[in-house]
């Protein structure tokens, strides 16, 4: 892992106070994907920790790799932003999913590539906006947090808003590296203009239509025949569908190539009528829209065209269509030559500008034949104008998303931008012990070596462990020390069972791994999820992965053969606990595929309360009184009638959408029968319950609710 940040001297007890006694540090790094965080490394001597009190948890051991959280984060883009997809086609970002295959970057000996990469987490929040215009007319709206790339490196959009901090931002001096997609053109694929243009290059380039008449001397035969011949099933469907809104209806069936060659397939009629209308609607009209050239274009592209070595090409031996292709590059704004006649009498138009305005040109002509449009391999050199002309602090605040790639960034309305990781904005209340959890960060480096070495001892009888009770396993700091794929490798190699209880959708990276594991030992898994509602989650619970982002990953793991189970902790009193609320909550944990659900009230720890109360008196201050009702004094915990109302409420909504569903009160407190834990089961179920080998328990064990509450 390298760190482009600055290290933090032990002996400067300025720079780490309070902390330059640290037990193991090896050193202390600050750093722009994290700003506002200190990441202090140690050198762990344990890694199993004992749970204190274990008679009442149905875990006697945990794993934890952080402490502190790394979920605060800064949410980045508009969900407007144009996402290069692994297709070559751009989608805006808020219909981005985890899992997708996109486009990022990866550096070479001379240049950076476009490679394939995956989506592993998605985030949303609410951020002031700021808008970026480059010379060629592109625009990026983004938070000042974001960092995009540049001649002369990553810069963030804005300077930090923090007194006295310093940071590479954005300046009308630099460049931005990709292709850009200037001005943003409308799509108009829809209208009447745009379809017919699309069939006129479509059939004209590469269609046929034959009129003969046949005279044997007995009787004379006219024969009427239309034929379109792709290998490419996009085009060709997106053809037959054309066709038939001009009502035209084609048949279909295989078409007969030469042995060795790609299989096509025809759709083809010998109405003489349809054929008729046929040739009137793909005769050149007289007065071509700027939507006819578009669609003229997409059609003939994929009819004649080609994308070899980042060159695009139309290529025909028909003056009127090659004078056509011309004239739609022409009045597109395109710079397009014609190149000369080949042996066959074929031209071919070639278009100039490189990748930009190849991108242009896909975005404009919405050519349907995806394998023409890839950019994977190409190396990212910016042809385009790409000099940042203005950054304007828009004034007000929208929702914005951010997503976390395989490969760190990922290409936004044509420009190279980084993952935006975690900043510190505001306290975080996961497991919170004061502002120092969310910036503090401790990483034990060598956890999973130390772990290793534990579990090989002889007195190790293979008990469960549990991870995720004090901190987050899969917060966004282990995107970058991906320490759990070693621990999981080391509890798994040693026959150990092991559960997980996290609220970050980086768990999907590992997935595979967690599979294979499960067919050696009991492997556990739940998902956090609190809130539902995200304009309430992005005020009480900024930072976290939405709970869509979260339910995604639920159905990652069902369907990776998982029995999942969330937790819906904490339900908040007067705000997520009405019957409409934890109704919408459970159906979509059930369509998510989840099979269990444990529930609890709001607990309030010490030293949350008083922040919980601010927020509460800002947000909701009609609330306040009741909360101060419901917990008074030191209370921590809901009141047991309020508790005792919760599950009344709960338990026929759980049976109606089919989910097994525990609340904090009523799990069981005795200890497992020795010996279970250690059998290793043919699959794994998902929750934080202990192993009982291949036969599900009779009842779950779970946590007790003050575990994996988020305050």
């Amino acid at each position: 892992m390298r760190w482009q940040g600055q290290q933090l001297g032990v002996d400067n007890p300025d720079a780490l106070p309070g902390l330059e006694q640290m037990d193991g540090l090896v050193r202390s790094v600050t750093t722009p994907e994290f700003a506002g965080m200190t990441f202090h490394e140690v050198l762990c001597k344990s890694a199993l920790n004992r749970v204190p009190g274990a008679s009442a948890m149905p875990f006697d051991w945990t794993v934890n790799p952080y402490r502190g959280c790394s979920h605060a984060c800064s949410y980045c883009l508009s969900p407007d932003t144009l996402i290069l997809r692994a297709d070559g086609r751009q989608v805006p970002l808020s219909e981005i999913r985890i899992g997708d295959e996109i486009i990022g970057t990866e550096r070479g000996a001379t240049y950076r590539h476009y490679v394939r990469t995956t989506v592993q987490a998605k985030w949303s929040t609410r951020k002031r906006l700021h808008r970026v215009t480059l010379a060629d007319g592109t625009e990026i709206e983004a938070s000042g947090d974001h960092r995009f790339l540049t001649e002369r490196g990553w810069k963030h959009v804005t300077d930090s808003p923090v007194a006295g901090e310093r940071r590479p931002h954005l300046t009308t001096s630099n460049r931005l590296q990709g292709f850009g997609t200037g001005p943003r053109s409308v799509d108009a694929s829809a209208s009447p203009d745009w379809r017919r243009g699309y069939l006129t290059g479509m059939i004209r380039g590469d269609g046929m239509i034959l009129h003969k008449i046949y005279d044997d001397g007995i009787r004379v035969r006219e024969v009427h025949r239309f034929r379109l011949a792709l290998i490419d099933h996009e085009a060709l469907e997106l053809s037959r569908n054309l066709l038939e809104g001009i009502g035209v209806p084609t048949l279909v069936r295989p078409f007969a190539v030469p042995a060795g060659r790609r299989p096509m397939t025809a759709i083809h009629t010998a109405r003489r009528a349809d054929i008729a209308r046929l040739e009137q609607h793909i005769a050149a009209p007289d007065d071509r829209s700027r939507e006819w050239f578009a669609g003229f274009l997409g059609g003939i592209f994929d009819a004649e065209g080609s994308c070899s070595r980042g060159v695009l090409r139309i290529a025909n031996a028909n003056e009127e269509l090659l004078s056509l292709t011309e004239q739609a590059f022409a009045a597109l704004g395109f710079h397009a030559v014609r190149e000369p006649v080949k042996l066959n009498g074929v031209a071919s138009i070639r278009l100039r500008g490189g990748l930009s305005a190849r991108q242009r040109f896909f975005d404009i002509a919405r050519p349907a034949i995806t394998r023409k449009l890839t950019v994977t391999g190409a190396a990212v050199k910016t042809s385009a104008d790409l000099r940042v002309v203005a950054i304007d602090d828009v004034g007000h605040e929208i929702d914005m998303i951010d997503i976390t790639t395989g490969t760190g960034d990922f290409i936004a309305n044509g420009v190279v931008s980084h993952n935006c990781f975690a900043r510190k904005t505001h306290e975080y209340l996961d497991l919170d012990y004061g502002a120092d959890f969310d910036s503090q960060i401790v990483v034990k480096v060598n956890v999973a070596e130390v772990l290793r070495t534990e579990l090989r001892r002889g007195s190790w009888a293979r008990e469960p462990v549990m991870l995720g009770t004090n901190t987050d396993p899969y917060q966004r700091a282990e995107g970058r020390y991906r320490l759990m794929p070693d621990i999981v490798g080391a509890l798994t190699d040693t026959g150990t069972p092991f559960s997980i209880l996290t609220k970050g959708t980086l768990l999907r990276r590992d997935l595979p791994l967690l599979t294979e594991a499960a067919a050696q030992v009991k492997v556990t898994l739940a998902m956090s999820i609190a809130v539902f509602d995200d304009a309430l989650q992005h005020s009480i619970e900024p930072g976290t992965p939405s709970a869509e982002a979260r339910l995604e990953t639920v159905r990652a793991a069902t369907a990776a053969g998982f029995r999942v189970t969330v937790f819906l902790m904490p339900i908040l009193p007067h705000l997520t606990d009405s019957i409409p609320v934890l109704d919408d909550a459970l159906g979509r944990i059930r369509a998510a595929g989840a099979a269990r659900v444990v529930y609890g009230a709001l607990h309030l720890r010490p030293g949350a309360k008083q922040w919980f109360l601010q927020w509460l008196e800002r947000e909701h201050p009609h609330l306040l009184s009741s909360y101060r009702g419901l917990y008074p004094g030191v209370s921590t915990q809901a009141p047991k009638a309020y508790r005792a109302w919760l599950g009344k409420r709960m338990r026929p909504l759980l049976r109606m959408h089919r989910l097994d569903g525990w609340d904090e009160d009523d799990h069981p407190r005795g200890r497992p029968q020795p010996g279970l834990a250690a059998r290793t089961p043919p699959t794994s179920s998902l929750g934080p319950v202990r192993g009982t080998g291949g036969a599900a328990p009779a009842r779950p064990r779970v946590a007790p609710a003050s575990e994996p509450t988020l305050f």
